[in-house]
């Protein structure tokens, strides 16, 4: 399973952040978030 790793500019990470802050704040699953922002649980 391995997954090549991707840099995300400061731009991108500070877009993805204030999206998973909206998802989970909608109550969403930090497992559901991280899969559709394409991080790592860990990373959130």
């Amino acid at each position: 399973m391995g997954h090549a790793r991707r840099r995300h500019t400061p731009e991108q990470i500070i877009r993805k952040l204030r999206e998973a802050d909206r998802l989970l704040g909608e109550g969403q699953e930090v497992a559901v978030v991280a899969k559709q922002l394409e991080v790592s649980e860990q990373t959130l």
